[in-house]
């Protein structure tokens, strides 16, 4: 008996992130088949080895597993279920995966939308941006059946080095992609409140940035706490109790010697000051009366 023909891949939206994406993909045995209003940028891809289509109708009926990256919800929509999007080729058990950060609530109504033809929408958010995609290390966080999520382990793997069941709904990965995107622009923010303190104290912004970057390498940055499974309070004979009483020594010690030089400074550092304020109870070590 022989073995059986390989997926076929299919993509839609060929961007900063979408095109060098597809390109990793495009080296898939069952090929890969590409639409985009972007003539040039079908071309790119048509160059390493996928196939144009001239409509997203074409495209639906060319493949088995087929991505999404283009911008909003509305986009996403248009795509999916449209005049003339995929759904209206798309055969039972085609799977599509939309990889834009959308609203949570539109993948689930366009899942429900694909389920009437017997198509499976999935949620697949990416974090790793543009460098993620061109190395072949992007994060794909996945919403949806499990079976379906098991189906986009080979294929993806040649785009993604960690790829991430968020929940058996769809919508799960978009939730995990929001809080992930969450931490990564208050870190965005945090650091312009850091630069400003470091500017006004006569420090080399550039150099910091390099101090920075060399740390967060060694010890994981904001997700070096991320060890947890729940974020209720921490009982005092668990495990992690003292490790994280420490962390919140440390931090609050350095981040009032921070504050105390904002205002010596004359710098206003308002996420320092919640910082401070919430970091005990956030790290699940309250202080207790007395303390």
């Amino acid at each position: 008996m022989s073995a059986p023909a390989p997926v076929r891949l299919g993509y839609v939206g060929l961007g900063n992130i979408g095109g060098p994406m597809a390109g990793r993909l495009a080296t898939w045995p069952g090929g890969l088949t590409v639409f985009d209003l972007s003539p040039d940028a079908v071309a790119k891809l048509v160059e390493q080895g996928a196939t144009a289509v001239d409509s997203l109708a074409d495209l639906g009926s060319a493949a088995d597993i087929i991505g999404i990256c283009v911008v909003t919800d509305e986009q996403v929509r248009t795509v999916v279920a449209g005049e003339g999007g995929l759904l209206t080729t798309a055969g039972p058990g085609t799977i599509i995966t939309v990889h834009s950060t959308i609203g949570p609530d539109t993948a689930a109504q366009l899942a429900a939308v694909c389920a009437e033809k017997d198509v499976i929408l999935l949620d697949a958010p990416i974090s790793g941006g543009a460098p993620g995609a061109e190395q072949g290390r992007l994060a794909i966080m996945v919403g949806g059946p499990r079976d379906a999520y098991t189906a986009l382990k080979e294929p993806f793997a040649l785009a993604a080095d960690m790829l991430v069941h968020a929940g058996d709904e769809v919508g799960a990965g978009t939730k995990m992609k929001l809080a992930r995107n969450l931490l990564h622009f208050i870190s965005f923010t945090a650091t312009t409140e850091a630069a400003r303190l470091a500017e006004a104290a006569g420090i080399d912004i550039a150099k910091l940035g390099r101090v920075v970057r060399h740390t967060d390498a060694i010890t994981g940055g904001a997700g070096a706490i991320m060890l947890r499974d729940n974020t209720a309070p921490i009982e005092p004979d668990d495990f992690w109790h003292p490790i994280f009483t420490h962390v919140r020594g440390l931090g609050e010690k350095d981040l009032s010697l921070a504050l105390a030089l904002g205002r010596e400074l004359g710098v206003d550092l308002p996420l320092g000051d919640i910082a401070l304020r919430d970091l005990a109870a956030g790290l699940g070590v309250p202080h207790t009366e007395g303390e």
